[in-house]
């Protein structure tokens, strides 16, 4: 019935199907394609997110990728779910519309998110349910930087940044004068159907040219009890309705994305544009809300008017240029990018438009790695960045702005024998101009600056240690300084602090890695410490059935540690057998004591309710992810390949003055392809993945929504991959 409804619904599900039958009939099937029979190791994959071509393994920095078939396995609907299996990396979660990475307990403004090495250009970090827009399906690797990326990223990278790779302006030819993928899949918790095709080939002479296409529709998810945490109908004192249990309404989620580009690749370097669009709607559940408006006469009293169900409608279209040339006398490359990004995106309240963000950006880096100099291999760096930033409606609680950025930097490596340093610095300039006419305050400007060393030590071949210290600093964001009203999105009041200085962060790393034979063995721990961290602390006072949350700043540090175990314990006639194990904790928390005082005003109207209390210096910082751990155990054998996995997270009992507990859960998902390859070259792949197979009721401590939205429900995903 389900597949019926995909092929019936989705005219891209025809076109795949066909290409998929045309690859099948085209030649017998033969595994002996050395493409898909050779490992692949992760490690030696080539990091994109920095100017000096390196791998994982070899970077002195914590770095992570997925790419191929691991890639494949963990891709789904949001990048923060996608690389969310990381160690040190989790997910926001905001319905199944909106995942944003969480690394090491960082998230929002902290964490860069990149399309290629350039800025998604959304507004993912203004509110918690924007969506990000690049999509996880069309990515040929994802990269994510683990601690600060400032050298290379700017102020918004301070706590880390994920890297997309997707290609969509061509740098080098394909292998084949024609190639690409497809894939239709079918998921059972959300009657979900997602197809994507995507096709890059050449001329012959230099022209290069890429296609990617997806299309994703979903109903509301099922979910294993009901959509309210048993705390909360507890303390509401209320009974649900036994017809709400097992679907959480408005979460329906639908996708279309495109992108076309066009390259001229020679001998020496290239030069190409392309132009993509990204296009979402998507329920927020939860909010069918109240809305209230103060009546004159009315002291203290207000008329609330129900509303219904929010949801959002996404718009973003991309044009991007970039160009590379090699062997430049003193310069070994020349990289220059560019992209201006027009992004629109409407809340809507039942039928009625509640508030329309535009977005529009423009965002340009130059990178020239140079020659060999006193020993150090480097590269100099030049970004910069403009925002223009409006939000129209009654509960458009951000004023517009225009921001400024503009960074230089640099960065070299040298080796010492068997030690190799990396050295880098950047100097960042900010400037937040705001529409006087909604604001709160005044225009701000900040300069920033960030230095780096790190040392990885190959005491052998198989052991290496590194260790990294940085000083790393963030200017405030627009959201951050102005903020001045009811946020739908999260129910509350947000008050930004126009004062709030940069913050400076001070980090130390020690790393291990140990290969012996099969086992392959990796730990970090980390220590980072903040002088005037910028936070969203709950104040304890409610306005608008919410509660008033401010933004402000104080000492705090983040402690952590993360560990994964990889071992190959058995190759015989049974197949290929690997038990991977992986963990991760962070513990943040204020460093003052006692308590501070502080004042704010809440609008209310055209008047304001004006309150003054004492805020704690202390204690744990709100929505910090809990420790968890987890394995899994996979096998291949010929065509065939399985994995059956676990994570366990624990219950997250450290919270915020305010701020609920929120108890552990376990998640189970397992996952099935038959692979095959044809004497032409072609290969296909059938799977299934299934995942919360134990269909447990969870809850994400980091998410604004875990009382009234949980993870969902036991699903199974079934389709087929091509290959050509």
């Amino acid at each position: 019935m389900m597949t019926n409804s995909l092929l019936r619904r989705t005219p891209l599900f025809l076109a795949l199907s066909l290409t998929s039958a045309l690859a099948w009939a085209a030649d017998p099937i033969d595994q002996t394609d050395p493409r898909h029979t050779e490992p692949k190791t992760l490690d030696a994959v080539e990091v994109k997110a920095t100017p000096l071509a390196d791998t994982a393994e070899s970077l002195a920095r914590p770095v992570e990728v997925l790419a191929g078939e691991k890639l494949d396995e963990a891709k789904a609907n949001s990048l923060g779910e996608t690389v969310s299996k990381l160690p040190g990396v989790q997910s926001s979660y905001f319905g199944p519309g909106v995942g944003r990475p969480i690394i090491r307990g960082f998230d929002g403004a902290r964490v860069q998110v990149l399309s290629d090495g350039l800025g998604s250009g959304d507004v993912s970090t203004v509110s918690v349910d924007h969506a990000v827009t690049l999509e996880p399906f069309l990515a040929d690797q994802i990269e994510v930087l683990k601690g600060p990326a400032t050298l290379l990223y700017g102020s918004g990278a301070i706590g880390g940044a994920v890297n997309v790779v997707d290609g969509r302006v061509p740098e080098s030819a394909p292998d084949e004068p024609f190639q690409g993928r497809a894939e239709l899949r079918a998921d059972s918790v959300n009657d979900g159907r997602t197809g994507m095709l995507r096709l890059d080939g050449g001329t012959g002479n230099g022209l290069v040219f890429h296609f990617d296409g997806l299309h994703r529709e979903t109903d509301d998810y099922e979910i294993p009890g009901f959509a309210e945490s048993a705390r909360q109908l507890a303390e509401e004192g209320e009974t649900p309705d036994p017809s709400t249990r097992g679907i959480l309404s408005n979460s329906a989620v639908r996708t279309d994305s495109a992108a076309l580009g066009v390259s001229w690749v020679g001998e020496r370097g290239f030069f190409g544009g392309g132009y993509s669009l990204y296009s979402t709607r998507y329920g927020v559940p939860g909010h069918s809300h109240e809305h209230g408006e103060e009546h004159e006469g009315e002291e203290g009293e207000e008329a609330h008017e129900e509303e219904g169900p929010v949801h959002i409608v996404m718009d973003q279209r991309r044009a991007e240029a970039r160009a590379g040339l090699n062997d430049i006398g003193p310069f070994k490359s020349l990289r220059a990018r560019v992209a201006r990004t027009e992004y629109t995106h409407t809340e809507f309240e039942g039928e009625e438009v509640g508030t329309v963000f535009d977005n529009d950006s423009t965002e340009g880096r130059v990178e020239l790695v140079h020659q060999p100099f006193g020993g150090f291999e480097g590269a100099f760096g030049l970004q910069w960045a403009q925002r223009d930033f409006k939000a129209i409606g009654d509960e458009a609680f951000v004023p517009a702005s225009k921001s400024r950025d503009a960074g230089l930097f640099w960065i070299g490596q040298r080796q010492f024998g068997d030690v190799k340093l990396e050295l880098g610095a950047r100097h960042d300039q900010n400037k937040i101009d705001i529409d006087e006419s909604t604001a709160i305050g005044p225009d701000r400007d900040f300069d920033t600056t960030s230095v780096s060393a790190a040392l990885k030590w190959d005491i052998s071949d198989a052991f290496h240690l590194s260790f990294g210290l940085d000083r790393a600093q963030r200017s405030p964001t627009a959201e951050e300084l102005y903020s001045n009203g009811l946020h739908v999105a999260t129910g509350s009041v947000e008050l930004g602090q126009p004062g709030l200085d940069a913050e400076t962060a001070n980090r130390a790393e020690l790393g291990l890695h140990w290969h012996l034979g099969a086992l392959k063995l990796g730990a970090s721990l980390y220590h980072v410490r903040y002088d005037d961290f910028i936070y969203l602390a709950d104040t304890g006072v409610e306005e608008h059935d919410g509660p008033v949350r401010l933004w402000t700043q104080d000492d705090a540090r983040f402690n952590g540690a993360e560990g994964e175990a990889d071992w190959n314990f058995a190759e015989n006639g049974s197949g290929s057998w690997n038990l991977r194990i992986f963990g991760d904790v962070v513990r943040a928390e204020l460093t003052g004591s006692g308590t501070r005082p502080v004042d704010f005003s809440v609008p209310h109207g055209d008047h304001t309710h004006d309150y003054s209390i004492e805020l704690a210096r202390g204690g744990n910082l709100p929505r910090i992810a809990p420790w968890r751990v987890g394995g899994e155990l996979r096998w291949e054998r010929g065509p065939l390949r399985a994995s059956l996995g676990a994570v366990r997270y624990a219950e997250q009992d450290r919270v915020a003055q305010f701020e609920s507990e929120t108890p552990g859960y376990t998640l189970v998902d397992a996952h099935l392809a038959w692979h095959g390859d044809t004497s032409g070259g072609n290969a296909w792949e059938v799977f299934v993945d299934g995942s919360n197979l134990l269909d447990k009721e969870a809850r994400a401590h980091t998410s604004f929504l875990k009382d009234v939205a949980p993870l969902p429900g036991r699903n199974v995903g079934a389709g087929v991959r091509i290959f050509f």
